[in-house]
């Protein structure tokens, strides 16, 4: 975790080396606002108190809670926060616990349409406590008169009569209140009106409800509570419309409720969902001596194919010719004073690589331009190390503007590097979140957007040059940021489309970096939708059962996923998304990558997948480069 190093403590000089730190207490709660000091004591080898000696102090999170040189801390924000204090080779720790603030404000709406009498709507409510953050609305309801509209637990206000009544939620002792007008409803009779009544699992079918009135013509403004019965479907409700998606096949009787007494149905049969098609093995470039990181493949400037490969806990680049994809040939190895070459991108020209050092030995990290006069043999160009030193762990080449996005592992923020220059490269810009706590693992660029996945705070798109929001390539704007509950460690992102693919990455809470035993990875690909990018919103997921999400790639309408132990997958993400598309039976082809060479018996950890020229290349973390291709049967021309 990073930790931002707030002050120094000075005393008298003993002399002594402190081997042990302890903080008094060492669990705090407090109130916002509110404040206290810790008491640091630092003993020697021998128990012996140790005076004089300078400590430092942080705050794991200070937006949450902070701290002075002297120990006093200030909470600031609900949360939780660790408290760090001593010297090097004798650090203690406190845990910070600050609680939610009581709400002071209540607010309600009704949807825009109307509220007929026997109808229903829901009632929006939002609970903020005085620092503006939301508060989780757990209400109960009440109407000042029953004869024109009741509400029930969970918020919804059932019509009764034409009138006027005043609705009230209380949260937390704080009362909001809102007027409803109840209006005579036209409606006699009501319908379901699906857009198909025959569907295959994973498909989306959006249904309206219809009344009608005594002359049999439409009535339109109801927002009807949905339900489904059947082997296994859901229904949502999404503005007037009803979204269904079914997991298996069979009939499914999907009902509107309009309110306590008036209801219409409609019946949608359900087929199995059929994605035929394989992956198969086309070529290995075994590595079993050591493991291998992220792989980019490209068309060199001698017309050849080459994949080069990153290494973990090592310090060569692997540069395999590529061209006959079932005989991959080992050409070269770069060596780089790094323990990690995480990420390897090309810039488009086909005539720079972009390497990631992490672990360098002089602590000089940062990124390392290769020079691909000669493919089969690249050499070192440059490197820039001057504001990324602390290190590098993936990269986006913005070719159309000779501009390098690294993720810098001491700041956490992004930094832009212009590379127009190859020999000199320069900094031009950074853009990071607004908090000392953060942790930013990935960026990807596309259609002039950036999208950061920035760990426990979820997936941050910018504006870098599309021109919606005021960005430019070198001065992001921020557009929009999603989260979603832990564990969220967002780990990458590809946009296709609406739809934004977040990857997970969740590795067991004992694992210690030894990437030489079974690692059981967890985590799982959220599909996002971003048709209103200020207002992104979770729509879908793919989640393997016990296995791990790493890498993605999408072309053509399939999701490409190095799903760690489980394998390359292939999944079919045509049509609108909603669900568990694993569950709807999306899923194309799969392969594990391992097999007798390998750094770990039987136990596969796909890296990720890149198309090129027809063949999916991948790396596995304990096997090296594997090479296939999708194969499926020819659609019928229509």
């Amino acid at each position: 975790m990073l930790v931002q190093v707030l002050g120094l403590v000075a005393a008298v000089q003993s002399g002594a080396v402190p081997a042990r730190a302890v903080l008094t207490p060492d669990t705090v709660r407090l109130e916002v606002d509110q404040r206290t000091s810790l008491t640091l004591q630092l003993f020697d080898s021998a128990g012996r108190p140790v005076t004089g000696t300078a400590a430092r102090w942080g705050s794991s999170d200070a937006d949450v809670v902070s701290v002075d040189s002297t120990g006093a801390l200030t909470a600031l924000r609900p949360g939780s926060a660790r408290i760090f204090a001593g010297v090097p080779g004798a650090f203690a720790v406190a845990s910070v616990t600050v609680p939610e603030l009581p709400p002071v404000r209540v607010d309600l709406a009704l949807p825009a349409s109307p509220l007929y009498a026997g109808a229903s709507v829901p009632l929006s409510v939002s609970a903020t406590t005085r620092l503006g953050d939301p508060v989780d609305p757990a209400a109960t309801f009440s109407s000042s008169d029953d004869r024109v509209a009741t509400v029930d637990p969970t918020g919804r206000v059932f019509g009764v009569a034409p009138g006027r009544t005043t609705v009230t939620a209380t949260v937390g002792g704080v009362a909001g209140r809102l007027v409803v007008d109840v209006r005579a409803n036209p409606a006699v009779a009501y319908r379901v009106v699906p857009e198909k009544v025959s569907a295959r699992t994973g498909d989306v079918i959006r249904l309206r409800l219809e009344g009608l009135d005594r002359r049999g013509a439409p009535v339109t403004g109801f927002l009807p509570s949905w339900s489904v019965g059947g082997p296994a479907g859901t229904v949502e409700a999404e503005g007037a419309e009803g979204v269904f998606v079914a997991e298996r096949p069979g009939a499914y009787r999907v009902t509107a409720e309009v309110g306590r007494q008036n209801s219409a149905s409609a019946i949608i049969r359900v087929s199995q969902r059929e994605v035929p098609g394989r992956l198969v093995l086309v070529g290995r470039g075994p590595a079993a001596d050591h493991h291998s990181g992220d792989t980019w493949v490209f068309q060199g400037v001698d017309g050849r194919d080459y994949a080069y490969i990153g290494t973990f806990a090592y310090d060569w680049l692997k540069v395999w010719d590529v061209t006959e994809p079932g005989a991959p040939v080992l050409t070269d190895s770069v060596q780089l004073d790094a323990r990690r070459i995480n990420d390897v991108k090309i810039h488009p020209n086909n005539r720079l690589a972009i390497v990631t050092r992490e672990g360098a030995s002089n602590r000089r990290n940062g990124i390392v331009l290769l020079d691909l006069a000669a493919p089969a043999h690249p050499t070192i160009l440059s490197e820039f190390t001057e504001t990324v030193t602390g290190g590098v762990h993936n990269t986006w080449v913005d070719g159309d503007h000779n501009l390098v996005y690294a993720v810098n592992d001491g700041t956490r923020d992004i930094h832009i590097i212009d590379i127009a220059d190859p020999r000199h490269p320069a900094e031009v810009g950074r853009w990071g979140l607004n908090r000392q706590s953060k942790s930013l693992h990935d960026v990807i660029v596309q259609d002039g957007y950036a999208y950061l996945s920035y760990w426990h705070d979820g997936v941050v798109m910018l504006d870098v040059g599309a021109g919606t929001h005021g960005g430019t390539p070198t001065a992001p704007v921020l557009v929009s940021q999603f989260q979603y509950p832990v564990p969220s460690n967002t780990h990458t992102a590809w946009r296709n489309g609406r739809y934004l693919f977040v990857g997970d990455e969740v590795y067991p809470s004992d694992w210690s970096g030894n990437a030489t035993r079974r690692i059981d990875a967890r985590g799982y690909v959220h599909v996002i939708d971003y048709a209103d990018p200020e207002h992104p919103k979770e729509v879908a997921r793919y989640e393997v059962p016990e296995a791990g999400a790493h890498n993605i790639w999408v072309e053509d309408d399939v999701l490409y996923v190095g799903y760690y132990q489980a394998g390359l997958r292939a999944v079919d993400i045509s049509g609108e998304l909603r669900g568990d598309l694993y569950a709807q039976g999306r899923e194309i082809a799969t392969i594990l990558t391992t097999d007798e060479q390998t750094t770990v018996p039987n136990w596969p950890m796909t890296w990720g997948a890149q198309l090129h020229k027809g063949n999916i290349y991948t790396s596995d973390l304990n096997s090296g480069l594997w090479i296939a291709k999708l194969e499926r049967p020819e659609r019928p021309v229509p």
